[in-house]
């Protein structure tokens, strides 16, 4: 009898791609055959774990079932794959069936999504793993020829298991806790609960933000300005103008220094999310779905990576992908050059996958032809490869500092000395449909050059002028930068030896985002990630452990230890199961003061004045003072930054002769530009546009 060797990949469009590999080319329902192989897949996760109604009466949400912890866990069909679940079952325990290749992607939630689907047919046959990073022919058959032992593999799978579990336990013993609690549905989730609360945080602090107002005083020498000190007291401003202008002005010192800005790494896949935000608006999402699609069609490498090196066997192919970039692509201005391509190799900072980099396949692609998200992304990736292997930008900063009146002047520029990777960027940039915002250069440098300047020159009856402005408020998160946000996310709260800080991975954090927007937590306007009032209050009533970045953190460091081998499933398991215990426990009965928030029973702790918006009592809660009314949307947080920098804790008698008056007299604010305290009357400035500000008040006290 012939035998076949089973190949399980994750997606259609790869198991297509594999298949015209192997010569497996007659198609049949839900599979290839040929050449002594079938070629399946499974089309995402066909199983997933079970609802808690499986293990018991948990039908119905009530408190005294809590928490929910499963001996043993139970995987149901994934809804709508039902018959690819079969297929893939059948398959795996065909007679003729020798072995099975586990061809799913090269990750830890590929390895779950074949395992799961492996001990669902309770099939006991040899596994053999496709570790691959790019779908061109050429790396499918080098895959192929070194199969691994699905062995070596088993401990990825327990991390990817214990994930799995983790989060369920934690997310919906916590979801139902404070959904039975606040009679509202609040989910709750170890990424997505940090990550909303770094929203709301962005939130109160710009709610906070009190504008005050600067001035500067500029000189004008021909062609050359120069800037003075900004002060906060205009009439300061006014005498330092008075004093120079139409005066003499001397150059005291001009500093030339040779500076270097060097060429930019390769993406990894939050650098690649970022960056294709700024410049075509794409969501993280997106971007991943349109790098994922060239991935599929060998285009592009694996993109599920947080590495942003190569390895030394990918030398001469990176080398061979730059060199016709260099001559076929229209931004190649500035590219004629040795491209550097051992600026790109470290063998130690590539653990599962290379950084993401076009692949030879490219070459003998029409990418005018892919759609445009497609074209867009392909192009942002192969202009970074170029801009990586290109020379050292070089230019020199110039720094002059005038007299003028006694008083300091400040003119700075720079000189290009090398374009160097930047006029590959800079033609990249140009050749968009849609021209990015000029923003500040990279290197942080002036970016017009100074007319010639020596010390002691003497300029006659200089022009002074005051330049007015206003300090502005902290910007709400784009995708970019909340994305740049969760990947930093506690890093100055964490253990140095920690391996993996932040909020998520790259594959998963895309997925946060959107599951925040999809269940209303959060909105998107324009670019911009605002959380809804629904967001704000989940914060307001989640347990501070689960708004910590640490705490996911810590997990994924767990995870690692288990994928390693250096810590037992159990142990972490037991560990998750201590902590949802103990969350359960702690939060037993609602907070009162915070019931107003989703609309249950009112609080019964004392109003401290009447709401000036509508009327309703405003009442102390644990993170702030809010509105009985929830719709209203009054709400004061104890923490804002406006409160943090005068170091002043909002306290309830403030809030009520503020609520009373409109304005409260206090002593011994702090002044964080003078170190020292002051005492001043703190002004209620409420436009009822979302946002409750306040303003200093110095004429009454």
């Amino acid at each position: 009898m012939s035998t076949y060797k089973l190949v399980i990949c994750e997606k259609p469009s790869v198991a297509k791609s594999i298949a015209a590999v192997l010569d497996a080319n007659e198609r049949k329902g839900g599979f290839f055959v040929g050449n002594g192989y079938i070629v399946s897949w499974c089309a995402g996760h066909l199983l997933e774990l079970a609802a808690p109604d499986a293990y018991g009466d948990y039908s119905k949400w009530r408190y005294a079932d809590l928490p929910i912890i499963p001996e043993h866990w139970k995987h149901v069909p994934a809804k709508g794959k039902e018959a690819q679940l079969k297929i893939v079952t059948d398959l795996m325990n065909r007679a003729d069936v020798e072995y099975v290749i586990n061809g799913c992607d090269a990750g830890r939630e590929g390895e779950n999504i074949f395992k799961s689907a492996y001990i669902h047919a309770k099939c006991n046959k040899k596994i053999f793993r496709l570790w691959i990073s790019s779908m061109e022919d050429a790396a499918i058959m080098t895959g192929f020829d070194n199969l691994a032992d699905g062995k070596e593999y088993d401990n990825l799978y327990a991390a990817a298991s214990c994930r799995e579990r983790a989060d369920w336990t934690v997310g919906i013993n916590m979801t139902r806790t404070l959904s039975v609690l606040y009679h509202s549905t609040l989910g709750v989730g170890r990424v997505q609960s940090p990550t909303l609360a770094m929203l709301v945080g962005r939130d109160a602090d710009i709610a906070a933000f009190v504008k005050e107002p600067f001035y500067m005083v500029n000189i004008d020498i021909d062609s050359l300005t120069a800037s003075g000190e900004k002060t906060k007291d205009k009439q300061e401003a006014e005498a330092v103008r008075a004093d120079c202008d139409g005066k003499a002005a001397v150059v005291r010192s001009v500093e030339y220094q040779k500076k270097s800005a060097a060429p930019p790494k390769l993406y990894d896949l939050t650098t690649l999310q970022r960056e294709a935000n700024r410049l075509f608006g794409f969501t993280a999402q997106q971007t991943l779905d349109y790098a994922q699609s060239l991935y599929e069609k060998a285009i592009l490498s694996y993109p599920r990576v947080d590495s942003r090196y190569i390895t030394s066997d990918m030398r001469g192919t990176a080398g061979a992908v730059v060199e016709w970039i260099q001559k076929d692509m229209e931004y190649k201005d500035g590219a004629d050059f040795a491209p550097d391509i051992d600026r790109l190799i470290d063998d130690k900072r590539v653990t599962d996958h290379h950084a993401i980099i076009p692949t030879i396949g490219m070459t003998a692609t029409d990418i005018s032809a892919l759609p445009s998200g497609e074209c867009d992304i392909l192009n942002l990736v192969a202009c970074r490869l170029l801009c990586a292997t290109a020379p050292t930008h070089i230019f020199e900063a110039v720094t002059a500092l005038l007299d003028c009146g006694g008083h300091v002047f400040t003119a700075k520029g720079k000189t290009i000395i090398a374009d160097g990777w930047k006029a590959i960027d800079t033609a990249f940039k140009s050749s968009l449909r849609n021209k990015p915002e000029a923003g500040e250069d990279e290197d942080g440098e002036g970016g017009d050059a100074l007319p010639g300047l020596s010390e002691g020159q003497t300029f006659d009856s200089v022009a002074a002028s005051i330049k007015e402005g206003s300090t502005t408020p902290p910007r709400p998160y784009t995708e970019d930068t909340l994305l740049s946000a969760m990947e930093n996310a506690g890093a100055e709260e964490t253990d140095d030896d920690v391996e993996r800080k932040g909020l998520g991975t790259p594959a998963t954090r895309a997925a946060i985002i959107e599951k925040l927007v999809k269940t209303g937590f959060a909105d998107r306007v324009k670019k911009n990630i605002i959380p809804s009032d629904k967001g704000k209050s989940l914060v307001a009533v989640l347990p501070d452990a689960l708004t910590s970045p640490k705490l996911t953190a810590e997990w994924e460091n767990r995870l690692l230890m288990v994928q390693r081998g250096e810590l037992p499933e159990k142990e972490f398991m037991d560990g998750i199961t201590a902590f949802t215990k103990a969350l359960v426990a702690e939060n037993n009965a609602p907070k009162p003061e915070l019931m107003g928030l989703f609309g249950g029973d009112k609080p019964q702790n004392e109003s401290l004045g009447v709401c000036p918006r509508c009327g309703s009592p405003v009442r102390e809660g644990k993170k702030g003072f809010f509105c009985d009314k929830h719709s209203c949307g009054f709400k004061v947080w104890k923490a804002s930054k406006f409160w943090a920098a005068k170091k002043k804790p909002l306290t309830a008698a403030i809030v009520a002769a503020l609520l009373k008056d409109g304005r409260v007299a206090l002593k011994g604010l702090f002044s964080e530009k003078t170190g020292k305290k002051y005492d001043a009357t703190v002004v209620l400035d409420d436009t009822g546009d979302g946002y409750v500000n306040f303003r200093l008040d110095f004429g009454k006290k």
